[in-house]
């Protein structure tokens, strides 16, 4: 007899009701419209700074979690716990990150007699170590990397990759070329480990220069049948977290491939798996692959693998929680899919985490999760006009392409992001658009290295702003639709021989731009209003579309020559406080997590000397001294919290001999 398909099959005679995401932003959204579809109420929890999420607007109900940390908040087991049975909730359901590799956690979620989606609390101890996972899978015969015990590690180790024992996301996670380096790298390590995930553990293991990471998603149920749907390429990476991850992984000799799968199949049969996990490797450019770790939870690039295979991930373990069989087979492949994730970050400046609000964010052609095969999809947990913070990741939507072949939905997805309108923040979307296009992706030439050897390439070029500056001029210029015809004649009475001037900053650089009429050579204008003007540039005509903030501060310009964010620079400059000399502002909001050791006024500094640390969306950023001299003033301390811009310290210069 044919086993019938999962989506078929009777449920058990318990089926689940209602569902609590334990989690917030863009995964939550996902996972809640996933859940309406099958008929399920939903439950949201939220800090206060996420009262009016997205995540929370869209679920039937929504338990606050008092606080804003997510020490205090998404991470407090038992909160969510009173959370899920107050609202009624049958099921929790982790996401990832958070307490979605928490065995604790899933214990206690079952002893309240709730239903966990995810793998037994016993698979999730197994793996939730890194140290203790390598040691499980050495066991049953997958390749790994031999550790490296940091305190007797030699020149002839390095480079090393010191990584955090618990959690993921690249934090906890640093590379040692250097052995002076080793003790800083290993606190800050530690330090950054234990703030993400409670626990500071660190391990060492050899650094794989210009290797792959490839993982493979896994797919079992209580009933023996484990799926590995195929590989997923996430090598481009910023700072151990990935940018932009693709399904299946190119370029592998099927050998490979076949050898990843069953290594998966082993790991997860190793520990009894239910569920969706991913199984990770890094393969070394000699083609020799090494264990990495297994994620006992859904990646946050699962939506490549449900393009290709077209299926819903979030359902199936949903099914499965419920007793559902998974069929002996899974569908076969379809294609190629490819997902960016959009950071409200600057690539340029550090990576710098961006905050503020989010005015407009639009993806030409985007669904939500659930669309057919062959779209554009965009999974985000906000809307527009609301409000990046402080406190969380800075990622703004993942935004996924499916196509089939390789190269349609690379160049599918890259227009996309080119066209999309995202206002209010700087983000990474021109560096995503400019690496789907470079030559080594296209001809899928893959490694980690990839952002240490074109970063400054693929960021130093800005586009000029003339164009947009103008078409901004005009916009402004132009009289409201609906206006009397006295008013608008009276925009276009200027004395003709006195052209009107404006003056634009665009990313630090200042424009004057004539117009009334325009002064510039080649260039007609065909039309223009208050949020669209059409020029003709040497006999190609273009359209800009022109959004200003209704505070006048700043207007956004979108056309096919980029995406410009401009300030008017006034008439009459406005006096501006002043700053002394060596003052050390805080580049974003954020926690001071550490101080240097001995820092005091008087003390004496060198340029680059880091001073300070700070704690901003789940990272930490280093304050370092621009210049030698004498620390004069210290205003921040530990546990500070301090606002963008804040003095933290001043130094004054030593004086050249």
């Amino acid at each position: 007899m044919t086993q019938q398909p999962l989506n078929q099959q009777p449920l058990t005679p318990r089926p689940l009701t209602s569902l609590l995401v334990a989690n917030r932003g863009e995964i939550a959204v996902r996972i809640f419209r996933t859940a309406r579809a099958l008929g399920l109420a939903t439950v949201a929890v939220h800090s206060d700074p996420d009262a009016d999420a997205l995540h929370v607007r869209e679920a039937d109900a929504a338990v606050r979690l008092p606080g804003a940390a997510p020490a205090d908040t998404y991470l407090r087991g038992d909160l969510v716990i009173e959370a899920a049975l107050a609202a009624g909730a049958d099921a929790v359901h982790p996401g990832y990150g958070f307490l979605s590799e928490n065995a604790g956690f899933a214990r206690q979620v079952a002893a309240a007699g709730l239903a966990w989606i995810g793998p037994p609390p016993e698979a999730i101890e197994a793996m939730a170590s890194k140290t203790r996972a390598k040691e499980l899978m050495r066991a049953a015969g997958v390749p790994l990397l031999d550790p490296i015990d940091p305190a007797a590690a030699t020149v002839a180790d390095l480079p090393l990759l010191l990584k955090a024992a618990a959690g993921g996301g690249g934090r906890g996670m640093r590379v040692v070329r250097d052995l002076d380096t080793l003790k800083e790298s290993l606190d800050a390590a530690c330090a950054e480990a234990a703030s993400a995930f409670g626990d500071g553990e660190v391990f060492a293991e050899p650094y794989v220069e210009r290797g792959r990471h490839v993982e493979v998603q896994i797919l079992a149920d209580s009933h023996g049948t484990v799926w590995a749907l195929g590989t997923r390429d996430c090598s481009l990476q910023r700072r151990h977290q990935k940018v932009i991850e693709e399904a299946p992984a190119p370029a592998l000799p099927d050998s490979l491939r076949e050898s990843l799968h069953a290594a998966a199949v082993a790991a997860a049969r190793a520990v009894s798996y239910e569920g969706a996990g991913t199984v990770e490797f890094l393969v070394a450019a000699d083609g020799r692959p090494y264990f990495l770790e297994m994620n006992t939870r859904l990646q946050v690039e699962h939506p490549v693998t449900e393009a290709v295979f077209g299926l819903d991930l979030v359902a199936l373990q949903l099914r499965i929680a419920e007793g559902a069989a998974l069929p002996l087979t899974p569908p076969e492949p379809a294609g190629h899919a490819v997902e960016a994730r959009l950071y409200a970050e600057d690539p340029a400046q550090d990576w710098r985490p961006q905050t503020g609000v989010l005015h407009t964010l639009a993806v030409p052609g985007g669904g939500p999760p659930g669309e057919a095969r062959g779209k554009i999809r965009v999974d985000t947990g906000f809307a527009d006009g609301d409000t990046v913070g402080v406190h969380y990741d800075p990622m703004l939507a993942k935004v996924v392409a499916h196509a089939p072949t390789r190269a349609e939905a690379v160049r599918a997805l890259a227009h996309a992001l080119a066209g999309a309108r995202i206002h209010g923040l700087t983000t990474n979307r021109e560096l995503l658009v400019r690496s789907l296009r470079h030559p080594e992706f296209a001809e899928a030439r893959l490694d980690t290295g990839f952002y240490e050897r074109h970063l400054a390439a693929l960021t130093e070029h800005t586009p000029d702003a003339t164009l947009a500056t103008l078409a901004a001029a005009l916009a402004e210029a132009a009289p409201a639709p609906g206006a009397p015809l006295a008013a608008r004649l009276g925009g276009w009475r200027n004395v003709r021989s006195q052209p009107q001037t404006r003056r634009y900053t665009v990313a630090g650089t200042e424009y004057e731009v004539q117009y009334h009429p325009v002064n510039h050579p080649g260039t007609r204008v065909l039309s223009a209003e208050r949020h669209l003007v059409t020029l003709e540039v040497d006999g190609i005509r273009r359209r800009f579309h022109v959004k200003q903030k209704s505070n006048g501060a700043e207007i956004y310009v979108d056309s096919p020559l980029g995406a410009f964010t401009l300030t008017p620079v006034p008439r009459f400059a406005d006096p501006q406080d002043r700053t002394e000399p060596g003052s050390l502002l805080a580049p974003m909001p954020g926690t001071v997590v550490r101080v240097a050791e001995g820092l005091a006024p008087g003390a004496a500094v060198t340029a680059g000397q880091p001073l300070l640390w700070l704690e901003a969306m789940k990272m930490e950023h280093r304050i370092v001294s621009p210049a030698s001299g004498t620390l004069t003033a210290l205003h921040a301390t530990l546990g500070h919290q301090v606002e963008f811009g804040a003095l933290l310290a001043v130094v004054q210069e030593e004086s050249p001999a």
